[in-house]
């Protein structure tokens, strides 16, 4: 099933989520929607606070990303071969390499596009969709989109990296999300 996007503005998207257990409530089912959703929406990642579910859970595939560099693209991101990946209960275990700025969007935040400065690689504890534990160093790409999500369940945003007045500039945009008035292709949940 499609589930709708949770918009700027909404308290859970400050939250910070908390861990599950493998007897979390329709799991599967759970995980099942939010690939669907992510899929529906054009994203590469989504993590549960989007669906309105202060829980530490989030889904990457940025197979879809490197799939789609071109060869001489591929050569920015060494050994970074995409993945499509479950994270249950993540964290963050150390950040390594230079910081490295690229041009990052949200489906919590449409049309709003902003350039993050990021570190190239993380190593990340966490569970997989069969509660295996996991400890792994992920690069380039596919670790940005890992830290993103992680922000998510942090109750931290992408534009919370930009400078201040940059998210002075943005206020208007931000506040016509949170109001609901935006369009776009996907369903939304917007703060009351």
């Amino acid at each position: 099933m499609i589930l709708p996007i949770v918009a700027y503005g909404h308290p859970v998207l400050r939250e910070t989520a908390k861990e599950i257990d493998k007897n979390y409530p329709g799991l599967e089912q759970l995980l099942a929607d939010m690939w669907e959703t992510m899929y529906n929406s054009n994203g590469v990642g989504l993590a549960a606070p989007q669906i309105n579910k202060s829980i530490r859970l989030f889904v990457v595939d940025s197979l879809q990303i490197i799939n789609n560099l071109e060869d001489d693209e591929k050569e920015d991101y060494p050994g970074d071969e995409g993945i499509r990946e479950v994270f249950i209960n993540a964290k963050i275990k150390q950040l390594d390499g230079q910081e490295w700025l690229y041009n990052e969007g949200c489906l919590s935040i449409p049309k709003v596009r902003e350039d993050v400065s990021r570190k190239t690689a993380v190593t990340i504890t966490y569970l997989n969709d069969a509660f295996e534990p996991q400890e792994k160093t992920f690069t380039g790409i596919t670790a940005r989109v890992i830290l993103h999500e992680y922000d998510h369940i942090e109750g931290k945003l992408f534009i919370d990296h930009i400078k201040p007045l940059k998210r002075t500039l943005l206020k208007r945009k931000l506040d016509d999300i949170s109001k609901g008035k935006i369009r776009v292709d996907y369903r939304m949940l917007f703060p009351k």
